[in-house]
């Protein structure tokens, strides 16, 4: 099984156990307070019933003369549903019916000294079939002044089939909500680890580019080494090779130089220090340091306009922005073509221009020009960049909080344009 793949299962897991105990401790929660109401609601049954029995018999009593004739009988006529009532007289001697258990007798012995009573009993043949009863007694006096005691009695299997049926409804819900989490958990563990694996792509492929830019160099340093050490030649014959070695050793240098910057990027490491420039002075910095290398490839580099336009960035960065895209300007454009570049400010913002009149990109390359690495086709591939120039241009230009936009034509050339956001007016 792949390492992610066994993450995303560790995930998932996690998510589904900790979503189950909170499941299970609020279920726990939730049944103990249902089951206290239920268990109030029987009590309140219970109540209620020997409440109506004696309004049952105080209204018989009214309607008729005083005797205990008319107390058994409109005992006799109540019916409540799923409660049993006993009339017992105030010594415990069961009226209506003739017999009630002993339970029911000591609760009506109770409730006839203390007022009421509260019992719960044991009934059936033996162990395994005992059913669990729960009795409320209530005394209370008739006109003549005689006492009697009502109890009701409630089987409870009835609460027990309450609880059962919530026990199983939280199961069922419990189970439910277990499923969906296991299935959402999934779903975020993929959308937790895509990022990883896309990263873990990255780094990949950005290893074996950088491996691959390198290895030429290397394999030049190499040769030019074993040929100038096969045998014995002249002083002039070793200038060379050591010129060639210190060149391949100046190109293998920058791109170390840029794999540093951008790992730096990726780090979070490179501290930016804003303050507020010209763009104009960092232009005209740039274009002095990119000229040689214009005229060494028959370049003309010229700047067309040249405003004052405050930014507030990182001189350095910007700097090093602006010789990327005059470096990159002038590598791809042929022998007596031209490169531009223009620094105007509007509305509030400054805008840099870079523009060449080389061999352009073609539209299915400009999606991934600014990428790591991507040199394009054959024109491009033959310059000696490691394809990281542009990366760290646009990189810088996010950084600052500014739009970089390219248009190219195929054989006409390209135009690079860098918007500032505006700047506070300086105090």
């Amino acid at each position: 099984m792949k390492p992610l793949t066994r993450l995303r299962l560790q995930l998932t897991a996690w998510y589904a156990g900790t979503f189950s105990i909170i499941l299970v401790v609020l279920g726990v929660l939730l049944f103990t307070v249902i089951a206290r109401r239920l268990a109030e609601e029987l009590d309140e049954s219970l109540i209620g019933a020997t409440k109506a029995a004696e309004r049952a018999t105080q209204i018989r009593e009214s309607e008729a003369t005083l005797g205990s004739t008319h107390i058994v009988d409109a005992f006799s006529e109540l019916v409540i549903p799923e409660r049993q009532l006993y009339l017992l007289d105030s010594t415990g001697t069961p009226i209506v019916p003739r017999d009630a258990p002993e339970p029911v007798r000591q609760a009506a012995a109770e409730a006839a000294k203390q007022g009421s009573d509260d019992k719960h009993f044991k009934l059936g043949g033996d162990t395994q079939h005992e059913r669990l009863f729960q009795a409320h007694a209530e005394r209370f006096q008739v006109r003549g002044g005689r006492h009697y005691v009502v109890v009701a009695v409630a089987d409870r299997i009835e609460l027990e089939d309450r609880y059962a049926s919530l026990i199983a409804a939280l199961a069922a819900g419990a189970a439910g909500g277990i499923l969906l989490v296991a299935i959402g958990g999934w779903f975020l563990a993929w959308k937790a680890i895509e990022p990883i694996e896309r990263n873990i792509a990255y780094v990949r492929r950005f290893v074996a580019d950088a491996a691959h830019e390198l290895r030429t160099p290397v394999s030049v340093l190499r040769s030019r080494a074993d040929v100038a050490l096969s045998r014995e030649r002249k002083p002039e014959a070793y200038v060379d090779a050591l010129t060639a070695v210190g060149l391949e050793a100046e190109r293998m240098g920058r791109i170390v130089d840029d794999l540093l910057t951008l790992a730096r990027v990726d780090a979070g490491e490179r501290a930016i220090v804003r303050q507020r420039l010209y763009l104009d002075d960092l232009a005209l910095d740039a274009v002095s340091g990119v000229r040689v290398l214009a005229e060494t490839h028959g370049v003309d580099l010229n700047v067309r306009e040249f405003e004052e336009a405050p930014v507030d960035a990182d001189p350095a960065l910007l700097r090093q922005m602006l010789v990327i895209l005059l470096d990159n300007a002038v590598k791809f454009t042929p022998t007596g073509g031209s490169v531009s570049l223009s620094v105007r400010p509007s509305e509030g913002r400054a805008i840099v221009t870079v523009e060449d009149s080389g061999v352009g990109i073609s539209p299915a390359e400009l999606p991934r020009i600014y990428d790591r690495f991507y040199r394009g086709d054959d024109a491009r591939r033959r310059s000696d960049g490691a394809g990281l120039g542009l990366s760290i241009a646009k990189w810088i230009a996010d950084t600052h909080g500014a739009q970089i936009d390219l248009v190219s034509t195929v054989g006409q050339g390209t135009r690079f344009t860098v918007t500032f956001p505006p700047v506070p007016a300086a105090a």
